[in-house]
Formats: C-alpha cells, sequence, structure tokens
C-alpha cells in the first residue's frame, strides 16, 4: 500500500528533474557563442571560386551551399547566372535530382537567350536519364526495361526539346544518342506488358499493347517479337485472317529485323561534360 502511496509522487519528481535538465541545457547553449558563418564578409568572386573549388574537388554540399549564398547575396553580379548552372549540376551530382530539375527549368525559365542555355536543357534530360548504376547493378544486371519508365519517357521529352531548340548545339549528338537509347527501352518496356497480357490469357490487351509497339516503335528491336505476341493473340481470339495478315508482314520482314540484343548501351553510364565557364 504505501509503495502505491509514493507512485505518483516519484512521477513529479521525475517530471520536475526533466523539466530543470531542460532548462540547465537551454542556459547552457545560451553561454555558447554562436557558430559563426565564415561567408558572411566574402565578396561574389570569392564565393564563386570556393564554390567551384568545392564542385571540382566532390564536396557537393558545401558547393551547393556556397551557390545558393552567392545567388542571394548577389543577385545580379556576374557569377549568379554562371552559379546557377554549375548548382544545378553539383545537385545532380549530390543526387538530388529534384532539386537539379527545378535548377534547370528555373534557369531556363530566367534567361531563356542565354548563350548556354542549351546547356541547362541537357542537364535536365541527363539528371532524368536512367543510365546510372550502383556497383551492385554492374555484379548483378537487372532488365532496366522492366522497371518504372516514368524517368525516361521524361529524360526522352526533355532530349527532345534540346534537338529541337538547339540542333547544333554541342549537347545536341550525345542527346540524340541517349534518345535512341530510350526509345528502344521505352518499347521494350512495352513489349514486357504485352508478354504479362498474353501470359495472363488478356488476348485482347496483349494485341493491344503490341500494336502499340508497332505503331509507335518502328525501328526499334521490339517490333519483332511485337509481331510474333500479335500472331499468338490473333490466334487465342479466334481472328485468323488478321493472324495471317500478321505472319505475312513478319515473313516479308523478318530478315529486316535488327538483333535481339536491345541494345550495347544496357550499362551506358552518364556523360558528363566540363560545365560552361564564366
Amino acid at each position: 500500500m504505501k509503495s502505491y502511496l509514493f507512485k505518483p509522487y516519484l512521477r513529479l519528481l521525475l517530471v520536475l528533474f526533466l523539466l530543470l535538465d531542460l532548462s540547465a541545457c537551454s542556459t547552457i547553449k545560451s553561454w555558447l557563442p554562436e557558430k559563426v558563418d565564415e561567408t558572411k564578409t566574402w565578396s561574389a568572386s570569392k564565393l564563386y571560386s570556393e564554390a567551384k573549388y568545392n564542385l571540382t574537388s566532390g564536396n557537393y554540399k558545401t558547393a551547393i551551399d556556397y551557390y545558393e549564398k552567392l545567388e542571394a547575396r548577389y543577385p545580379y553580379s556576374r557569377y549568379a547566372q554562371q552559379a546557377q548552372l554549375e548548382s544545378a549540376y553539383a545537385y545532380y551530382r549530390y543526387e538530388e535530382p529534384e532539386a537539379a530539375i527545378a535548377a534547370t527549368e528555373h534557369f531556363i525559365k530566367l534567361y531563356p537567350r542565354h548563350q548556354h542555355v542549351d546547356y541547362a536543357y541537357y542537364l535536365r534530360g541527363l539528371v532524368s536519364f536512367p543510365g546510372r548504376k550502383n556497383i551492385f547493378e554492374y555484379i548483378w544486371p537487372q532488365d532496366e526495361s522492366k522497371r518504372d519508365i516514368k524517368s525516361s519517357r521524361e529524360s526522352f521529352q526533355y532530349f527532345k526539346q534540346l534537338a529541337e531548340r538547339f540542333p547544333d548545339s554541342i549537347y545536341t549528338q550525345d542527346a540524340l544518342y541517349r534518345m535512341r537509347y530510350l526509345r528502344n527501352k521505352i518499347a521494350k518496356h512495352e513489349l514486357h506488358v504485352a508478354q504479362f497480357y498474353l501470359d495472363q490469357q488478356a488476348y485482347l490487351a496483349a494485341a493491344s499493347r503490341a500494336k502499340t509497339v508497332l505503331l509507335h516503335y518502328q525501328g526499334t528491336p521490339a517490333v519483332h517479337d511485337a509481331l510474333l505476341i500479335l500472331i499468338q493473340a490473333y490466334d487465342a481470339l479466334n481472328l485468323p485472317q488478321l493472324a495471317a495478315d500478321t505472319r505475312k508482314v513478319y515473313a516479308l520482314n523478318k530478315d529486316k529485323f535488327v538483333d535481339n540484343t536491345f541494345l550495347l548501351q544496357e550499362s551506358i553510364f552518364p556523360f558528363l561534360p566540363d560545365w560552361v565557364k564564366p
């Protein structure tokens, strides 16, 4: 009975102790000197040079911090525009793709006629490009076309904008090469979906996906298997005339199909160009 009576008092003492402890911590913190921002007196050129040094040294977090301070303190300096481009690249290397894309789009919106705006378009596509692999993916390679291909579609559109707006850009040839890779990959994804529907005996859905490959991805290796899936679907749906017509198309073109090893660039690593000089 006595121990039961003492329990509320013990709880009260514990609460008082915690409150005193928190008060002491806040008091100690008030005694400590505030952290001094060493960059507070830095000029625009100093901030830029330090940011660039950290970027080239691989200290991306520090570089981003300096670039952001540069843009905030000296928005109209000759370094500000360059800082925006290089901070986008730093975000990309720091593996913050959303921030990198936001930075490139902000630059494109603010400086649509800038002499290096093509780099912003290119970098935006590069950030979304799904080619980066860690060491485990090299050891145990996976078929990337079986994954979600949202980023592949986005990257394709970003590179397409670059190619259409800046056909003579030094980045366009690489962008076109990547677009070819992405188009093959997207077509292969559609093929996987068609095969899934075929395996599930959803023959109409399988035929629809196979026809999507034939209509929108001509010239890709996926066309070969898309025709074969379409033939199987028509046979299962008891559509002999459509199946026969598709067989004729396959027979007439079977020697024209690209080899079924979709891409030699399956393990392609993103091309990282030198960022533009100020």
